[in-house]
């Protein structure tokens, strides 16, 4: 979870906890009203309208508690199915370089190029001249049978959406 996420659900949580505060507030002066007055006064009175609308924001706090644990597991859920997304892709990188037989500089280059970063941003990470990684590249294209960065991307994508993911998670785990 990142910190947006934990000060959105921490957020979520005061206002609820807040609110669960006015409802006990709420119910507490209805339950007093009912047993300090004859209940012939209490039905003539506002104790309808405030006994109806101390049990709505009851009702409410629970249903809201309701949807913020639904939307946790949700994004629970994604968050899994992102890890198995980010693990099937990164099979499926190796798998090629793997196939493609590159030498551990080029599956260096390979990566920061999949990532997007341009030849000189590769060239000041990896140490080396912008030469020598527009050379790994050419070798690279060569080897997978494509002519840019594009057509790269596209052929590792394309094995990715092949095969479902949860397939590719579950043969990868055994």
């Amino acid at each position: 979870m990142t910190p947006k996420d934990i000060n959105a659900s921490a957020t979520l949580v005061l206002v609820i906890a807040v609110q669960s505060l006015c409802a006990a507030f709420y119910v507490a002066d209805v339950v007093f009203d009912g047993i300090g007055d004859s209940w012939a006064n209490l039905i003539k009175g506002d104790f309808f309208f405030e006994a109806t609308a101390a049990a709505a924001l009851v009702v409410a706090v629970i249903i809201e508690t309701w949807f913020l644990m639904d939307l946790l597991r949700r994004k629970a859920h994604l968050e899994r199915q992102v890890s198995v997304a980010a693990g099937a892709f990164h099979d499926v990188i190796q798998e090629h370089f793997r196939l493609w037989a590159l030498t551990p500089s080029e599956q260096d280059v390979a990566q920061f190029t999949i990532k997007g970063m341009s030849i000189s941003e590769i060239a000041a990470l990896r140490g080396s001249a912008e030469g020598t990684v527009k050379s790994h590249l050419n070798a690279i294209y060569r080897k997978a049978g494509v002519t840019g960065r594009g057509g790269l991307l596209s052929l590792l994508i394309e094995d990715l959406l092949g095969e479902p993911l949860m397939e590719r998670s579950a043969t990868a785990q055994t």
